[in-house]
């Protein structure tokens, strides 16, 4: 049987050993998706001399179907629809533009209480390492993934402590490279994976943003300031 973490922050540390080759280069970011995504990325950045920051994702459900994903929307204004279950289904674009509105203003109250109002990191050209605890079923960081290509990174690097060994397979293809510290099979679910997965509590997240930031106060975001 696959060892199992103490917590997400000895999550956080195991995967950095994974992310050598991101170590020091000034060019590398880490973006963790909220929330229990944040103590793990925290420890990544912490051991690759990177900065940190969050990107929030949304998914746009499908109306009486809403595990059903038709897009998602995205830190920085990207939206990214799902084509196929669009026209599939025959979704009219009054219910999209109803159901992104709905998740944007949801987007924009975690982005203040995250970021205090700071805007997001700018990406483009950089290397950016997407951090989540683990990967079940893979569609939240499809997503993030997906609308991160929008904003024209150089490489997006996916990394997560834990991971169905399928899930990591099929985003392969889809990113610049992937890593899943372990991948058991069966995988059954993420907190399966961790002898501690209690939630992560928004306080936390902003505690950690915080020490993230005293440690790279000099990030450049979207709009050129630092």
């Amino acid at each position: 049987m696959e060892r199992r973490f103490r917590d997400r922050t000895d999550a956080g540390r195991q995967l950095a050993t994974h992310l050598h080759a991101y170590a020091n280069h000034p060019d590398s970011l880490v973006l963790a998706l909220p929330r229990g995504g944040v103590p793990a990325a925290f420890e990544v950045a912490q051991a690759l001399n990177a900065p940190l920051d969050v990107f929030l994702v949304r998914k746009l459900g499908v109306p009486g179907q809403e595990e059903l994903a038709m897009g998602a929307i995205a830190t920085g204004g990207v939206t990214v629809l799902n084509s196929e279950v669009v026209d599939t289904l025959r979704i009219p674009d009054r219910i999209i533009h109803q159901i992104a509105a709905l998740e944007q203003r949801e987007l924009e109250r975690r982005e203040h209480l995250y970021r205090d109002d700071r805007p997001p990191p700018d990406v483009r050209n950089k290397t950016v390492i997407l951090v989540d605890d683990g990967l079940a079923t893979g569609s939240t960081m499809r997503a993030a993934a997906a609308a991160l290509r929008e904003q024209e990174p150089d490489r997006i690097v996916v990394a997560v402590p834990a991971a169905a060994p399928e899930t990591c397979d099929e985003l392969r293809p889809t990113v610049d490279d992937i890593v899943c510290a372990i991948t058991p099979d069966p995988f059954y679910a993420i907190s399966l994976w961790y002898e501690d997965f209690s939630q992560t509590t928004d306080d936390q997240v902003r505690e950690l943003l915080a020490r993230a930031t005293q440690a790279h106060p000099t990030m450049v975001y979207a709009h050129g300031s630092a």
